[in-house]
C-alpha cells in the first residue's frame, strides 16, 4: 500500500507543473486577439498616417484639414477587383473634385508597384504604399491569407475635421465610387444644414 500512494501522486504533481506553463503559453495567444485594434467609430478622430504616394511623395492626413476624403483601402496592384475599384473612382474623379473631396487609395504594396498601376490605368489620384502595414492595422483593417496580410477592402469617408463620418466594409467594387460619391454629398448638405440651424 505505501509503495502505491506515490504513484498516485505522479498525475497530481503532472498537473500542478504544466497546467501553470500551458497557461503562459495561452496567455500570449489571448492577448494577440484582444490587442487587434479595431477599426475607428463613426464620430471618431481617423488614425494619423505620413505615407509615401506613387511618385515618392509623403502625405499625412493633417495634409486634408478641411476637406472631405474618401480614404480606400484595396488588397492588392493591378488585380482584377482592386483595378475595377481604382478606374471607377477615376472615371468620377471630375465629380469628386467639384465636391471638393479628395480620393486616396491604400495597399500594402510598396511605391514602385503603385506607380505601375497608376500608370497603366491612368489614376489621377494618390496611391499610398503602406508597406510596413501600421495604417491597415491602424485603421482595422489588415487582414491575413494565410503567411500573406493585405488590407481588407474597407473605405473610410472623413469629414474636414479629420473625423471618420463613414465605414464601409467589404465593398463591391464595381458600383463603390458612385456609393461613396452619394454619400458625400448627402454628409456635406447635412453638415451645412446643421451649420445653419446652429446660427
Amino acid at each position: 500500500m505505501n509503495r502505491a500512494q506515490p504513484r498516485r501522486g505522479i498525475p497530481a504533481l503532472a498537473a500542478a507543473v504544466l497546467l501553470p506553463a500551458l497557461a503562459l503559453l495561452a496567455g500570449p495567444l489571448v492577448a494577440t486577439a484582444a490587442d487587434k485594434p479595431a477599426s475607428p467609430a463613426v464620430g471618431q478622430p481617423a488614425p494619423a498616417f505620413k505615407l509615401q504616394d506613387q511618385a515618392g511623395k509623403w502625405h499625412s492626413l493633417s495634409d486634408y484639414k478641411g476637406k472631405w476624403v474618401a480614404m480606400y483601402f484595396y488588397p492588392k496592384d493591378d488585380t482584377p477587383g482592386c483595378t475595377t475599384q481604382a478606374c471607377s473612382f477615376r472615371d468620377n474623379i471630375f465629380a469628386f473634385n467639384k465636391e471638393g473631396a479628395v480620393i486616396l487609395g491604400v495597399s500594402v504594396d510598396d511605391v514602385s508597384s503603385h506607380k505601375e498601376f497608376a500608370e497603366k490605368h491612368s489614376l489621377p489620384f494618390t496611391l499610398l504604399a503602406d508597406s510596413d502595414k501600421a495604417v491597415a492595422r491602424s485603421y482595422g483593417v489588415l487582414k491575413s491569407y494565410g503567411v500573406m496580410e493585405v488590407a481588407r477592402r474597407d473605405t473610410f469617408i472623413i469629414d474636414p475635421q479629420g473625423r471618420v463620418a463613414k465605414h464601409y466594409e467589404s465593398v463591391d467594387p464595381k458600383d463603390h465610387s458612385a456609393l461613396v460619391l452619394a454619400d458625400i454629398k448627402a454628409l456635406k448638405a447635412a453638415a451645412a444644414a446643421g451649420s445653419k440651424g446652429g446660427r
